[in-house]
């Protein structure tokens, strides 16, 4: 008789105990989703719509997903959050909600986004878990986990590295050094690699070939039949990670600045792009046209000269042409229309301007070598008033005054010179 009422006593401490331990636990791993607590009753949660409760949810690395928490509060609070993190065992990714008010038995949904990292090194696919947390005023909290399985993507791959020299001048050739990663599941089959600098209109591409995924690395997965039948990822022989370079030439007419230079990797199944900067000097950023003086004042109808000293900076010869702008009002002439320049070294030409009348005037001097190099505006200030637009008698006036000098010089010659005879005279004697 004692023995049954020992027996007794001990399933009642026994029950009791278990229904103290299910009331106050505070975290719970469950694959079918249901968690209650004394803050909520989390009875379920969505990733991209699928619930994890009787799915077997599978997350790709990359991808952004929707997740969705559903529970019923069992007390009122205030100021709760849910936040979601998972956790891939390399990395860790959260999302929390803002604030908000719960009332007891109310029911809920909120929404939180999350990336999946991509940090599946040597696996095809692995394990992560996510989190639940939903956590009061007070620090009273509810935290759950269930475990998903994470893949990667079909097709992917990333640029581990881009090597560019440090000092890059206009005219240089550039060794653009890459390396490329297979990242995805499957092998990425004729595979192009291009780098460019858009700005500058430059552009070099290289094939690749196919690079294969999980190099180095040989998986086995084996069925339970008999005989045994065997699939195996990846090849030992052939490379998941490839590098190249890539010579891109860099124009002399670049302006001294900060580029994008971008390297594309492509296929049929992707195209993905990384971006670094690139930082080029110009000692002839201002342009290969100097001018050292491009204002002038003169009188009207007398020419105003200019000097442009064309610079060469490339490593070969150019030939450059001069084109003067004339309009109604200027008049506007090059010493030359055609130039060659040899390689590093400068050539100086002649551009004159007539106006016939007062006033301020502006033209520009074009100088093309195939494309335009540089466009150079020149201005004259014209003051005074030109003879031809003068008084006709003040004109005839000096005229007839220079005709006069003229005339007035050959007399006095004339008149310094005496007559040789009257010289032989003086010398005879009888």
């Amino acid at each position: 008789m004692n023995a049954k009422k020992l027996m007794v006593s001990m399933i009642m401490i026994a029950s009791v105990l278990l229904l103290v331990s299910t009331v106050t636990a505070a975290t719970y791993t469950y694959n079918a989703y249901t968690v209650t607590g004394d803050l909520a009753d989390v009875y379920n949660v969505k990733i991209n719509g699928l619930s994890v409760n009787d799915k077997d949810v599978r997350l790709v690395t990359g991808e952004t997903i929707d997740v969705k928490v559903y529970f019923t509060a069992e007390m009122d609070d205030r100021d709760v959050t849910v936040t979601a993190t998972l956790d891939t065992g390399k990395e860790k990714v959260e999302a929390t909600t803002s604030g908000f008010r719960v009332a007891e038995n109310a029911s809920y949904i909120k929404y939180l986004t999350l990336v999946v990292p991509n940090e599946l090194k040597d696996e095809l696919t692995d394990e992560a878990t996510i989190e639940i947390e939903v956590e009061g005023k007070d620090g009273e909290s509810q935290t759950s986990e269930v475990t998903l399985t994470v893949e990667r993507a079909q097709y992917d791959s990333v640029v581990k590295s881009i090597s560019v020299p440090s000092n890059v001048e206009a005219g240089e050739v550039i060794p653009v050094e890459f390396v490329v990663k297979n990242t995805g599941f499957y092998d990425l089959d004729e595979t192009y690699v291009t780098v460019s600098i858009s700005a500058l209109g430059i552009e070099r591409s290289m094939y690749l070939g196919d690079i294969f995924a999980l190099d180095g690395v040989t998986m086995e997965v084996v069925t339970q039949l008999v005989p045994e039948i065997r699939m195996i990822y990846g090849d030992e022989d052939d490379e998941d990670t490839l590098s190249g370079v890539l010579y891109l030439e860099v124009p002399y007419t670049a302006r001294a600045g900060v580029y994008s230079l971008d390297v594309e990797v492509s296929n049929d199944d992707l195209t993905i792009n990384e971006e670094m900067s690139l930082v080029i000097s110009n000692d002839f950023s201002a342009g290969n046209v100097i001018v050292p003086s491009s204002s002038k004042t003169v009188a009207a109808g007398e020419s105003a000269e200019y000097s442009l000293v064309i610079v060469n900076p490339t490593n070969k010869l150019k030939v450059y042409t001069i084109m003067a702008e004339s309009n109604d009002d200027i008049s506007s002439s090059a010493s030359t229309t055609v130039i060659a320049v040899p390689a590093g070294s400068s050539k100086t030409v002649s551009v004159s301007s007539v106006a016939q009348t007062e006033g301020e005037y502006a033209f520009d001097v074009i100088v093309t070598s195939g494309e335009t190099v540089e466009i150079v505006t020149l201005n004259s200030t014209v003051e005074g008033k030109s003879i031809s637009a003068g008084n006709p008698v003040v004109v005839l006036t000096i005229i007839l005054a220079i005709i006069f000098l003229v005339l007035l010089v050959v007399l006095i010659v004339l008149l310094g010179k005496k007559p040789e005879k009257a010289e032989e005279f003086g010398e005879s004697y009888y």
